[in-house]
């Protein structure tokens, strides 16, 4: 027996609830089992009980067992006074007030069903699974599921708006600043993120903007700060960009990152940071006022269209500024689109919302609705247990599920587990 398991059951009031008595053969009417409790103090705050004909109102402090009371040193804590009633697994000592009076107790191991116990048990007793549940989840109810992912991917969408939080509090609370910070994160994907962002922060964003509508400076700029200016390479592009890099450095005193913050190594040429920083500077030289765009457009294909650029000139031919290649025009693709729609803009337009106090958020749910879902091992794993994705809010719902929950065993906090235990 866990005592998370206690709370679960006290909280969903899984036992019969007519005619319980206390330990000290009382009747018992649960009104209303209270609010769990995250920080210290009791267990569930604000219930309200029935003993007998007198209603009680406080809260509820559970063991598994009476004793614990002392172990935990309960009766030294005066915010333990409130306590109305103490639930407990076994009732192996009676616990006293400081007036001497005894705390009521309830004694659940007698009110609880062998069938939720069986499931408990199978629930996180089997070894060797990739989640605990992944003989029954493809048999819950689907209105049950499609609930859950919608309360996963807002969880999900929270979680990653701590970070644009972040970012606006370090630019001065300006959107336009926050959004080219992040975004230049995205176009670094994992492994050059913190890198670019860094970048991005390195550069005052009005710099930004008066240095955008000439997409050589531009370039020079977003180049000389990654620390990507200065090697000795005889290429006209390479010169120029260096030499443009030393104006603005000393117009604006500029510092740039260390080089060696930048990374090629285990990236798809596709990915070199050469090619995305060429992409965002092509980004911004087109666009104006890019964060109105972005909380103007809601459907798919308009954000398609507004971050259809290309890396200038020089990268249809190159990867690297040393190496020439074969031609090929260095768009960005749907696919990469879609990962700064899933880790960028949709993040920044949620919080954006919430900060107008808004709260319909319909139309980011439509936005993902209409996006393929991703692709990687915990989406397959999920497939292969039947759990199909059909788009990106799904997958997105799903990876906050096993990363946040499966991972951590917090299957009495998922309502696939709830449901599993009390069916």
């Amino acid at each position: 027996m866990k005592e998370n398991l206690l709370h679960f059951i006290w909280k969903l009031k899984l036992f019969p609830t007519s005619k319980i008595k206390t330990t000290s053969g009382e009747l018992l009417e649960i009104k209303s089992s209270g609010l769990l409790n995250y920080n210290s103090g009791p267990d569930f705050l604000n219930a309200q009980i029935r003993i007998q004909d007198q209603l009680w109102a406080g809260n509820v402090e559970i063991h598994l067992k009476s004793s614990d009371w002392y172990i935990h040193r309960h009766e030294k804590d005066e915010s333990y006074d409130s306590v109305i009633l103490h639930v407990v697994w076994e009732h192996d000592v009676t616990i006293f007030r400081k007036s001497n009076k005894t705390i009521p107790t309830l004694e659940l191991k007698n009110y609880i069903s062998k069938e939720l116990l069986e499931n408990y048990q199978k629930l996180f007793s089997t070894p060797k699974k990739w989640i605990n549940c992944e003989q029954e989840i493809n048999r819950i109810d689907s209105f049950i599921l499609e609930h859950w992912y919608e309360r996963l991917y807002f969880e999900r969408l929270e979680q990653k708006s701590v970070q644009v939080q972040d970012i606006f509090i370090k630019t001065n609370n300006n959107w336009e600043a926050t959004l080219f910070s992040l975004l230049a994160k995205s176009f670094g994907l994992n492994v050059n993120g913190e890198a670019f962002l860094n970048l991005a922060l390195s550069v005052d964003f009005t710099t930004v903007r008066k240095v955008s509508n000439n997409l050589n400076q531009f370039e020079a700029l977003l180049f000389g700060q990654a620390g990507l200016l200065f090697d000795n390479i005889e290429s006209n592009y390479f010169l120029n960009l260096k030499e443009e890099f030393k104006y603005l450095q000393t117009k604006f005193k500029l510092e740039p990152i260390s080089k060696n913050q930048i990374q090629f190594f285990r990236l798809r040429p596709n990915n070199f940071p050469t090619i995305r920083i060429s992409q965002l500077s092509q980004l911004y030289h087109t666009h104006q006022n890019l964060f109105s765009k972005v909380i103007e457009n809601e459907k798919l294909e308009e954000f398609y269209e507004l971050f259809s650029v290309s890396a200038s000139t020089f990268w249809e031919t190159h990867y690297t500024f040393s190496k020439e290649s074969k031609k090929s025009i260095k768009k960005i693709t749907k696919p990469f689109i879609d990962l700064v729609l899933i880790n960028t803009v949709i993040p920044i337009k949620f919080w954006y919302l919430k900060s107008l106090g808004k709260n319909d958020f319909s139309p980011l749910l439509q936005l993902i609705q209409q996006m393929k879902p991703e692709k990687n091992s915990i989406i397959s794993n999920f497939n292969m247990l039947k759990v199909k994705s059909d788009n990106a809010f799904k997958t997105q719902a799903l990876l906050q599920l096993k990363n946040e929950y499966c991972s951590k065993q917090r299957c009495l906090e998922c309502s696939i587990g709830k449901e599993l235990l009390k069916n």
